[in-house]
């Protein structure tokens, strides 16, 4: 079911909110603490981007792939997918209080939340939220989290409310080192995100 993938697809769009630093977390691995939390502190103030590059999906019973493209202005976000098992393209735009999400051939579908959206339309309750902190190699503020570092004392690892996330690569735009590739492992449902241009923006509060 294309409109299955597209909304799964549409998990990364997501609010950018002010960037806390919640210390409800368990670090691990070979990376330094203290250098993490520099690098923490840095991403945060990260609150504009613009990427393109794949998303595949696993699930029991779908799997396919498509091209990304995801702008993000601090608070307002547009999704543009293309290309998932052939089927269309499909656009996800929205800010606070309200999304809405367009599939070619098929309609516009509106919610006040991307959440809310994703449990309308396919009964799946996600911690959709979080990506918006994990695509910079963060973890979520709002909940506990155990993280894994790296050689280089950035995420290797990270486990949330019930998801894995597997950094394999980065890449440096600047002054950033940002994720370039992202597994997400959740029940059912694995995601990857392979990112092939990062473009980062520090637009200010």
């Amino acid at each position: 079911m294309f409109l299955r993938h597209v909304i799964v697809f549409s998990l990364i769009a997501l609010l950018a909110g002010c960037a806390g630093l919640g210390p409800r977390e368990s670090v691990e691995g070979r990376g330094d603490p203290a250098q993490w939390r520099t690098h923490k502190q840095q991403l945060s103030s990260l609150d504009g981007w613009q990427i393109s590059g794949k998303v595949g999906i696993r699930a029991p019973k779908d799997s396919g792939s498509g091209t990304l493209f995801w702008l993000q202005r601090q608070d307002y976000y547009d999704i543009r997918l293309s290309g998932p098992l052939g089927r269309g393209a499909a656009r996800l735009t929205g800010r606070p209080g309200q999304v809405s999400l367009e599939v070619a051939n098929q309609g516009r579908y509106e919610a006040p939340n991307p959440e809310t959206l994703l449990e309308e339309q396919l009964g799946w309750k996600l911690p959709v939220s979080h990506l918006v902190w994990w695509v910079r190699g963060l973890p979520a503020p709002a909940s506990k989290s155990r993280l894994s570092l790296d050689a280089n004392s950035r995420l290797a690892t990270l486990e949330q409310d019930g998801w894995q996330v597997e950094y394999l690569a980065y890449t440096q735009q600047g002054a950033f080192w940002l994720p370039e590739r992202i597994k997400l492992h959740g029940p059912d449902l694995d995601v990857t995100l392979v990112i092939k241009d990062w473009q980062p923006r520090t637009l200010g509060q």
